[in-house]
């Protein structure tokens, strides 16, 4: 495969088993695929009443089941967990993992509901900003340095030790839109940004103000990998994607399923690749996809079959 490019896969976590999830898990690790993700959502989506397989919890167990693939979450907001906790328990998942694999996406977090239901604060956005950008700072403090003292306005921690560290620091991604405070947080603290499904279409805009947020901090914009979030439909012509483009409309709405047919990636594969080398044009070099259907094993080894062989 291009080294340039990074393909990572979304797992079964809503209304799903573990056993769906693990053998998504296995299945994608040995079809190639560069990384394997969760979201970390406490509620279910949209309804709160949905089950959902809890994220880092589920990545732990992915991690002792899969040998390559990189584990990351779209993406862990403050106030669900006390950041240097969370920071111990991506260190203990490294662990199992083996080093290198884990990648902590960060994000603001918007689902109201889930924070209020389980006693966490929801203050409003520019808080909310703050706190990750403080949880960012603690985490990775907590990985790198002996000791860290953390005086914040929403987080505290005095003299702690994390131990054992991650063989090496956790990639972070930092997932988002806001053009000024969060990809500035990116710019200073990220490893790779991350484009919400939602606003795929203004790609090249969005990759614009993260450079200009890099710029304004004096970081080197390459410095930081460009993902997109996408739901990828994939199927061996034309028609046959068409038919299910009609359905994913339906089944993902507004957020997953925006502007998918004038902006996003699908088709038969030849099309397909088409779609990531536009993407690829604008800067972007990872994808974190969703596979539509209901078994994503499928779509996924027609993606590694037809997509990834001809791009290695």
């Amino acid at each position: 495969m291009d080294p340039s490019l990074h393909f990572g896969v979304t797992l079964p976590q809503i209304k799903r088993s573990w056993q769906e999830a693990r053998a998504a898990a296995e299945s994608f690790d040995e079809l190639g695929f560069d990384s394997v993700w969760v979201c970390d959502h406490l509620y279910g989506v949209p309804m709160p009443q949905l089950p959902i397989l809890e994220a880092w919890s589920l990545l732990a167990a992915v991690a002792a089941v899969t040998p390559k693939v990189k584990l990351g979450t779209l993406v862990t907001p403050p106030f669900f967990r006390n950041p240097a906790v969370l920071a111990k328990q991506i260190a203990t998942i490294d662990q199992i993992a083996g080093g290198g694999r884990i990648i902590a996406g960060l994000g603001g977090g918007w689902f109201e509901a889930e924070f209020e239901g389980y006693g966490a604060k929801f203050p409003k956005t520019g808080e909310r900003l703050q706190a990750l950008d403080e949880m960012t700072q603690i985490m990775k403090s907590l990985w790198t340095e002996e000791r860290t003292t953390f005086e914040g306005q929403h987080f505290q921690v005095k003299d702690c030790v994390l131990e054992p560290k991650p063989e090496e620091a956790p990639a972070i991604l930092i997932g988002g839109s806001g053009e000024k405070v969060l990809m500035g947080i990116a710019a200073r603290e990220a490893d790779i940004w991350n484009n919400m499904a939602i606003f795929q279409g203004e790609l090249e805009h969005k990759v614009g103000a993260l450079r200009a947020r890099c710029a304004d901090v004096g970081r080197d914009p390459s410095e930081i990998t460009i993902a997109q979030q996408c739901t990828i439909v994939i199927a061996p012509d034309d028609a046959a994607a068409k038919q299910h483009l009609e359905k994913a409309h339906k089944v993902y709405g507004g957020h997953m399923g925006a502007s998918l047919e004038a902006h996003g990636i699908w088709g038969d594969p030849a099309r397909v690749i088409d779609g990531i080398e536009r993407h690829r044009a604008l800067g972007c070099t990872m994808f974190v996809i969703e596979f539509f259907g209901r078994d994503t094993r499928e779509p996924a080894k027609l993606f590694a079959d037809t997509v990834l062989a001809k791009l290695k």
